[in-house]
């Protein structure tokens, strides 16, 4: 093997500086004449090599090193190769270059020594000194730190001729700071650059743009070191290193006669952990659609709510009759409302804006917006200008495309009973089968039925989306009118004129749970078996209770597919494991006795519409002298009223179509874990919809399903123990890279205190002990608990009853929780921020569910109260 090694024989052994100038060489860059020392030179140096190789301490690495000496024909190799480098004796630069020095991951920098201005007869004794550098104390430690193996590869040597330099110093062909991969950075000082990198002395410091502007200056001293000419020549310098090493560098320059030489080239290690603050700006929210898609989500379900989304609200702006040009411009829109982040789903807020800014009365219906998505922010001015701009163009053609769609707005108004009946109708007709055949089916048949039902359904979901709409507009007419004309500006009025619409599907789980409760309140046993036993227990008993058996499986038929998270498709539903479900009930029939759930009352509570009934009053009140106002308000109170109803409604429509789909890709895991394809068939939730469907029919760019589900896996097993994203935040530019994923806010919820503000959603003063929920499959709510949570879904529905009260930290008035408390008469606050780190369980507090204000009466630990007691409004 040969010891000395020049740019034109290189291999693999030469450590990370000269890799990287023998790579530059055949470039046109100008580099100084060099060549190398190998690191088997080392070994060939040592008087013992096992001393060196078993050595467990630092103390034993300095023993075996101590005694370095080159042989005499390594030395005469490195003799000759000096005479060819040196002819005339001039002086070298000598340099280490270890294998993991000055690479992508570890750059070692200014850890091993580097020798200046060396004279050819002191050469060999310097390449002695870089040696024993390779194996210090900080070098050691440096290791260490990093989990790198405790023995260091000795470096190689690199010999270059000496620069005798007017001016160097180092460049960056990125900002290493603050990320900005478009600036270059240029520092300079007179003579050698020496004392620049080991930090002794400060330099001038240039940044140049990447159309070679210098857009700033910073001096050291009265003078430039360099001027303009010479700044953007070295900042070309570095990019030309960028594009041949394919990532942004940091190098070592020198001037020597107005020659710019390149002495070295390394990957800039901290980019990786920063985004660049010039790439294009992302606000992410999560909002109320944690409420949808809590914690982490499998790839299936977000391939499927991705789609989903994408198409329907594309769908809804041709409804709404915006231009099909438009919503052709901005087609990448509708493609990302959602993202995935941390393995947890966030609205790409700014896209809903976008999308938003299409149809007429963008500032108004922006705030009812935000209060339909729980958004407790709103944008930033600089914003709101530049997406008001969104599809804005010629003025007059602008003004015709607002006229035709306020128009559609009108008709779609005018038309939507017709439209909501249609599409019960359509729905009905494409899960008409309660309980098709799934089992039976092949893999192609089960793929090619969900292709029929997306066809059906997911490009044809005008109803929910229009109904979505108009409730986002008549629920903030409400909110104004009552603000504006009745002086309220709590919105209890507005929440008590709302409550007891009746018709709500979602509160009727609820009212068949306490019906179930009621029909077995005087058998114990039963009761006790729902509370603690084993689900083959429970069943064994049902026979025995055959009109409860029989309304357990109406309820099941009907929502056995609801379920905690149930738009998640992994999520195991009530059909799955109905042991919720009964736990609910039993719990329920315990304390039945009582007058109301949960509680012990200072009067029986007044049904849920007593609270409308005397809002009504009030309202008819304020309006006796003023018929006007009076009918407006009562045609905005009705459209309200049918539209949040509708809104409801239809998010049940959409469970079923969800519990479709699961049973769908379900069956599709268990065909493929038949034929190999995958270890077991839930499995199949680690792929994406196309992955899955284009697997099918031969489009698919991976078969090897087994091997992708084990990467899923793994990342998504580290997405769960890794702390997860703040609820808002901000990136740029490339999302996984470099964004911290933290909240531009940093002041967190205090926990001090002893009241707390949310949104009132049902009237109702309790006072009572809480229960604070993380995860609510095996909880037993006993009597007079307040139920505390950080959210909710339609699966927390079979805790309601048992709750004297629901205090909830996310959400907003239109959320399953205050539609649902509202629609049953539970006491209820949401969006109280760090609820659930303020409260504790067994912490006894008093709630207003009209003022939204909780109060912490006592702690846990101290002297506790017996019951709840409940006053209705």
């Amino acid at each position: 093997m040969k010891q000395i090694i020049f740019p034109d024989n290189v291999n693999d052994q030469i450590g990370g500086k000269a890799q990287a100038l023998a790579s530059l060489q055949n470039t046109s860059l100008p580099i100084p004449a060099w060549f190398v020392v190998a690191p088997s030179s080392f070994w060939l140096s040592l008087s013992s090599i096992q001393a060196l190789v078993f050595a467990t301490t630092e103390e034993e690495i300095q023993a075996a090193i101590s005694e370095l000496q080159p042989p005499e024909y390594l030395r005469r190799e490195i003799t000759q190769a000096l005479q060819i480098l040196s002819q005339n004796g001039e002086a070298v630069a000598v340099r280490s270059s270890a294998m993991d020095e000055d690479g992508a991951e570890h750059s070692f920098a200014g850890q091993l020594e580097s020798f200046l201005f060396v004279s050819p007869n002191e050469v060999i004794e310097r390449i002695v000194d870089v040696w024993r550098s390779g194996f210090s104390t900080r070098i050691l430690a440096y290791r260490h730190e990093h989990n790198l193996r405790f023995l260091p590869a000795p470096p190689a040597v690199l010999i270059q001729r000496m620069i005798n330099a007017d001016a160097a110093g180092v460049a960056f062909g990125a900002d290493p700071i603050t990320g900005q991969r478009n600036v270059a950075i240029v520092s300079a000082v007179n003579g050698i650059g020496a004392a620049l990198v080991s930090g002794e002395c400060d330099a001038d410091t240039f940044h140049v743009n990447r159309e070679g502007e210098i857009i700033a200056r910073k001096l050291a001293g009265n003078s430039p070191a360099l001027s303009d000419s010479q700044i953007k020549e070295i900042a070309k310098l570095v990019r030309a290193c960028n594009q041949h090493f394919n990532r942004p560098q940091d190098i070592e320059w020198a001037i020597e006669n107005g020659q710019i030489w390149l002495l070295q080239s390394r990957p800039i290690t901290t980019l990786k952990n920063l985004a660049d603050p010039d790439g294009a700006l992302n606000l992410w929210d999560n909002s109320n659609i944690a409420e949808s898609y809590g914690g982490v989500t499998t790839p299936l379900t977000f391939s499927f709510a991705r789609r989903a989304y994408e198409e329907v609200y594309r769908q809804f702006c041709r409804l709404m009759l915006v231009p099909n040009a438009t919503i052709q411009q901005h087609d990448q829109t509708f493609k990302h409302m959602l993202g995935l982040i941390r393995g947890r789903v966030f609205y790409n807020l700014l896209n809903w804006y976008r999308v938003l800014a299409m149809l007429p009365g963008f500032k108004i219906n922006r705030r009812f917006m935000e209060q339909m998505m729980g958004v407790k922010e709103g944008l930033p001015e600089s914003l709101l200008a530049e997406i008001e701009g969104v599809g804005k163009g010629e003025k007059l053609r602008d003004s015709l495309n607002l006229l035709i769609t306020i128009g559609g707005l009108i008709k779609n108004h005018f038309i939507l009973p017709k439209t909501i009946a249609a599409f019960y109708t359509r729905l009905n007709d494409a899960l008409q089968d309660a309980n098709p055949a799934l089992h039976e089916m092949r893999a192609d048949e089960l793929s090619a039925y969900y292709r029929r039902i997306e066809a059906q359904l997911l490009k044809r979901w005008d109803a929910p989306l229009i109904n979505d709409f108009f409730a986002m507009i008549f629920y903030g007419a409400l909110r104004s009118l009552v603000e504006k004309w009745c002086g309220n500006k709590d919105g209890n009025l507005q929440n008590n004129l709302l409550c007891g619409e009746g018709d709500i599907i979602s509160a009727e789980p609820a009212r068949r749970i306490q019906v179930m409760a009621e029909g077995i309140k005087n058998n114990p046993e039963f009761i006790e078996a729902l509370c603690q036993d084993s689900i083959e227990n429970i069943n064994s008993h049902l026979a025995e209770f055959s009109i409860f058996n029989s309304q357990l499986s109406t309820y099941l038929q009907k929502f056995g597919d609801r379920c905690l998270d149930e738009l998640k498709l992994e999520s195991p539903t009530l059909n799955d494991d109905p042991l919720m479900l009964f736990r609910s009930i039993g719990q329920l029939a315990k304390r039945l006795p009582d007058t109301v759930p949960g509680a012990v009352t200072t009067g029986f509570p007044s049904p849920p519409n007593a609270s409308r009934l005397a809002a009504q009053q009030q309202i008819k009140t304020i309006f006796s002298a003023h018929p006007l106002r009076r009918v407006i308000f009562n045609w905005v109170l009705r459209n309200a009223r049918a539209r949040v109803r509708d809104r409801e409604n239809l998010r049940f429509e959409r469970t079923r179509l969800f519990g479709r789909a699961r049973r769908l890709f379900i069956e599709i895991g268990k065909r493929f874990y038949a034929d190999n394809l995958l270890n077991e068939p839930r499995d199949i939730f680690y792929l994406e919809v196309e992955e899955i469907l284009g697997f099918i029919v031969g489009a698919a760019t991976t078969t090897n399903l087994q091997a992708l589900v084990a990467v899923r896996k793994i990342e998504f097993e580290q997405h769960r123990q890794a702390n997860a994203p703040a609820d808002r935040f901000e990136t740029r530019g490339i999302i996984h890279q470099g964004n911290q994923f933290q909240s531009i806010k940093t002041a967190s919820v205090s926990t001090i205190g002893d009241t707390r503000q949310g949104l009132g959603c049902c009237p109702g003063i309790v006072r009572g002990k809480v229960k604070v929920i993380t995860d609510p499959r095996h909880v037993v709510i006993h009597s007079g608990e307040i139920l505390v949570a950080e959210r909710t879904d339609p699966g927390w529905i079979m805790l309601f009853p048992a709750a004297a009260a629901v205090l909830v930290e996310r959400g907003s008035l239109l959320s399953h929780a205050a539609i649902v408390a509202r629609e049953i008469g539970i006491p209820a606050i949401v969006s109280i921020a760090g609820i659930t780190q303020w409260l504790k369980d067994g912490d006894e507090i008093e709630m207003d569910g009209s003022s939204g204000i909780v109060r912490k009466i006592a702690a846990t630990g101290t002297v506790p109260r017996a019951v709840a007691s409940v006053t209705y409004a």
